[in-house]
């Protein structure tokens, strides 16, 4: 536990308890009806898995990769797995921060206002983002009782049932279709990291490398957390614009501007894949997929309101919709052209995932991996 006289740069405890007090209710639903989107998401999460290993050919025959837990949430258990991914990520940091608050006067006094005061502002985030997560593959948490996760790395997969059946409804598809089409995308994900063992370890230490560079003080933090939350809750004056800075954006040198490029690179790279893989296996299996994904890129082109936008901004979740976009045009390009199993050479090692560059111009990935000039 990161602390000063026993208080906590930040007030996990109070994070999770704000955001399940603030987050907004789930659809109305019965509870008949909710236990039969549990089972049915359950059973999509299995057929998806032998659909996804099909299309994309990561796991050879004969290979079982490590087995991972599949975990139908509501709003409240997406926070918790969410705080607790975040409280293991985040910890040096936040221990560098608490030596730094240490040396200056007031210090305790600081821990003690100031661990609330974050637990609350991050609680705040946390209850916004609770009820627009469809889906994710959560890695950094370790195993609990509460959150099983697989016995090596502690992934999990989460599947958000509330919001599913909020944006099913919202966007009038059918059911069975959509929540199928979503299962594909999220086991992408899993399939992602149980097929190629050193992904997790490359991503935990390219943001711990990112992390030991950082050079801030902790009230800066606070302030760009106190901006999110007065945005939230309306506090930010009438006509006022922000930075155009994210939370993300705190970047203090050059080495930490080329840490957030690669994992720009490797994340766009990830939700690419995985758009590129529901919607390939989607035609043979979700008969409605057109129909799901025009409504989709619709429902996400547009966000939901003026603070819906502001929000995403802030939160750097823009830059998350261009990942996709990006992302996506990658490995279709790549695959058009030297087909799946050339495309699969991006598993190989951290040295031939795509740049930020390439993953802008596929030709040159194929060009560097598959050592062939360009034609």
């Amino acid at each position: 536990m990161t602390s000063i006289g026993g208080a906590e740069m930040v007030d996990w405890n109070l994070a999770v308890s704000t955001a399940i007090r603030l987050v907004r209710p789930g659809p109305d639903i019965t509870r008949e009806e909710a236990r039969a989107v549990v089972a049915e998401l359950r059973r999509h999460a299995k057929a998806s898995e032998e659909h996804v290993r099909a299309f994309t050919r990561m796991i050879p025959d004969g290979h079982e990769p490590e087995d991972t837990p599949v975990l139908v949430v509501d709003r409240p258990g997406w926070v918790r797995a969410n705080v607790a991914g975040f409280r293991e990520l985040l910890k040096p940091l936040l221990d560098k921060m608490q030596e730094r608050r240490a040396g200056t006067a007031g210090g305790a006094v600081l821990g003690a206002v100031g661990g609330k005061v974050t637990g609350v502002e991050l609680g705040m985030l946390l209850s916004f983002l609770a009820s627009r997560v469809l889906g994710q593959y959560e890695t950094f948490a370790p195993p609990t009782r509460e959150l099983p996760g697989a016995p090596g790395s502690g992934g999990r997969l989460l599947l958000v049932a509330p919001n599913i059946v909020h944006v099913e409804r919202e966007l009038d598809v059918a059911p069975h279709d959509f929540r199928l089409w979503v299962s594909l995308h999220e086991e992408t994900h899993r399939t992602q990291f149980t097929a190629v063992p050193w992904l997790r370890d490359h991503i935990e230490g390219e943001i711990q490398s990112f992390l030991a560079e950082t050079d801030v003080d902790p009230m800066t933090v606070l302030e760009r957390l106190r901006e999110a939350a007065q945005t939230l809750a309306g506090g930010r004056p009438e006509g006022e614009e922000d930075e155009g800075r994210s939370l993300v954006e705190i970047v203090q040198s050059p080495v930490q501007r080329e840490i957030l490029g690669r994992l720009t690179a490797v994340m766009s790279l990830l939700e690419g894949h995985a758009d590129f893989v529901m919607d390939g296996v989607g035609p043979q299996v979700v008969p409605s997929v057109g129909e799901i994904r025009e409504k989709f890129q619709q429902r996400r082109a547009r966000g939901a309101s003026r603070l819906d936008l502001a929000l995403r901004k802030l939160l750097g979740l823009d830059a998350k919709l261009r990942q996709y976009r990006d992302g996506e045009r990658f490995v279709r390009a790549v695959v058009e052209e030297v087909g799946m199993e050339g495309f699969n050479r991006v598993w190989t090692s951290p040295n031939t995932l795509p740049t930020k560059a390439e993953i802008a111009a596929p030709a040159d990935w194929i060009a560097r991996v598959h050592r062939r000039a360009e034609p």
